[in-house]
């Protein structure tokens, strides 16, 4: 929409008029190129036979001079047009003024009235209302109709009785001021469709960015291509899911089952959903939709990670188990705290042999595996609002890193922490933030530690987002293992609850981040992608 400072009001007489400033100027320029034309045709006429019937011989000088002051006025004021000396109001209403008084001398020395010069002042007083409008339009209507009627009044005055036509005199009159009329409406209409073509084209340009603001943030990775395969467009979700920073020319370049599966669905519609493996990825969902435009055909693929897939039906299940889990838990409390008790007076009775004490410690020790799984269900029931603040994590995760080797006595020097310069500020609950990492952490140390090669806590800026990654250099998981990994209760050890990284993954999201595995090479790489505080600031 435009504002005030690009409109403007040209005539101080005039209330409630704006018209844009480029239109304003547009219309000053074309009447200046009007100007330029009429007083080259008023110069020819004198110079042509035609003049010589027209002009009255004793205002011949009186034609010449006029003819040449309105050139002269003209071409002075097309500089300053241009050079913008003077503003619009200004220029506009000398340029209007200027008219009428000139082509009243040209009329006058043409025979007067009966001429049909006056008429000229009707476009004169039609671009009063163009360029102008409001009450200047009435105003310099009114002028033309005083300097009709003067002249009227001279010729009646000098004793030319012959030459003076009042009644044609007044028609003139009232013809400006209608012109005037129409022509201030006409500019008003005119202004106000500008105005709605305006806000029309600053609401589409706001939807369009909108849009992209969208897809580009979107979970789902979209690409657009031809029908040669060709990629045209792409968010940044598919760079993430494919794991490159920029995708190449045709599906073939990413995969070749990608393409394959193109083929297919290009064969047969119907089957418009597919799961394919894309090497060194997680397996994903490919959706295929056609995009059919006026010259072009064109096809958009859904591309979403099976993992984070399943895990939203996984959350379904479990949203309607979570109120029933969490009552369950408090119930078993109660007894489990029974049986830990009583195992514990029993393991004090002098009287037990070796091996009834062993079967106390078995009690204890599956008592408090038990314990950890209620209190594992527990915080899922309860879980707590996030509390983001702005972290910085060249400085936080030393002092975290600190920390977890005191609580975890013995695990010292096996970290490696490296933060790239360019990687902003987060906003993330730092108790959430410390759950997460002291979950993978110690998950790297039970399950990928090899002696002489440390585990590394490196931060970098991946697809403009912070990621933090947590990488061991251990065995890698099986397929089966990594398909099932951020599901609760899946668990390769016989200690664990299998909640620990379905747990991690929650709190992330929780955050607005998101949590995933990468396996390499030579081991495993848990990512968190974090949101930036800049970017969170960016309001819709």
């Amino acid at each position: 929409m435009l504002s005030d400072a690009n409109m403007l009001s040209p005539c101080p007489f005039s209330k409630g008029y704006k018209i844009p400033v480029r239109q304003a100027w547009f219309l000053l320029k074309s009447f200046y190129v009007y100007r330029l034309i009429l007083s080259g045709l008023f110069l020819s006429l004198y110079y042509s036979r035609i003049g010589q019937l027209i002009i009255l011989p004793e205002y011949t000088r009186l034609y010449l001079l006029t003819s040449f002051s309105y050139l002269g006025m003209t071409l002075i004021g097309w500089v300053f047009i241009f050079k913008r000396v003077a503003s619009y109001a200004a220029q506009a209403q000398l340029l209007v003024f200027t008219d009428i008084f000139l082509i009243t001398l040209i009329m006058h020395a043409c025979g007067g009235i009966a001429s049909g010069v006056g008429a000229l002042m009707l476009v004169s007083t039609a671009a009063g209302g163009l360029l102008i409008g409001g009450r200047c339009a009435m105003l310099f209507a009114a002028i033309a109709s005083l300097f009709i009627f003067a002249e009227q009044a001279y010729v009646f005055r000098m004793g030319d009785f012959k030459n003076a036509y009042y009644s044609y005199a007044g028609m003139l009159g009232a013809a400006f001021f209608t012109i005037a009329m129409l022509s201030y409406f006409l500019a008003k209409r005119t202004e106000q469709t500008a105005l709605i073509t305006s806000q029309q084209q600053e609401t589409i340009i706001s939807l369009e960015e909108l849009n992209q603001y969208i897809i580009q943030n979107m979970q789902s990775g979209i690409i657009i291509t031809d029908q040669q395969q060709r990629i045209t467009r792409y968010n940044h979700a598919c760079q993430r899911l494919l794991g490159r920073n920029s995708l190449p020319e045709t599906l073939a370049d990413i995969s070749l089952s990608f393409a394959h599966a193109f083929e297919q669905w290009a064969a047969n519609p119907s089957k418009d959903f597919l799961r394919i493996s894309v090497p060194g990825q997680a397996d994903l969902h490919v959706h295929f939709t056609s995009l059919p435009t006026r010259h072009a055909l064109f096809f958009m693929i859904t591309l979403d990670d099976v993992a984070l897939y399943n895990q939203r039906v996984q959350q379904g299940k479990l949203a309607s188990l979570g109120m029933l889990t969490a009552n369950i838990a408090h119930e078993i409390r109660n007894p489990l705290g029974a049986i830990s008790h009583a195992g514990q007076l029993l393991a004090e009775c002098p009287k037990l042999s070796g091996a009834d004490l062993r079967l106390t410690e078995i009690i204890q020790a599956h008592a408090l595996r038990v314990n950890s799984i209620i209190e594992d269900i527990l915080q899922l029931s309860r879980r707590t609002d996030s509390k983001q603040e702005r972290i910085h994590l060249a400085t936080w995760l030393p002092e975290y890193l600190a920390i977890f080797e005191v609580e975890n006595r013995g695990q010292t020097n096996q970290f490696n922490i490296s933060v790239a310069e360019e990687v902003q500020d987060i906003l993330f609950d730092p108790g959430h933030l410390t759950q997460i990492l002291n979950n993978l952490c110690e998950n790297a140390l039970k399950y990928g530690y090899i002696p002489d090669q440390d585990i590394e806590l490196k931060v970098t800026t991946f697809f403009n987002q912070a990621c933090l990654q947590v990488i061991d250099h251990g065995q890698n998981m099986s397929k089966a293992t990594i398909e099932h990994l951020f599901e609760p209760f899946f668990t390769t050890s016989n200690s664990g609850t299998g909640l620990g990284l379905y747990i991690s993954r929650e709190l992330a999201e929780l955050n607005q981040a998101s949590l995933s595995y990468q396996a390499l090479a030579d081991g495993s790489c848990f990512r968190l992608y974090l949101a930036s505080a800049e970017q969170n600031e960016i309001k819709l």
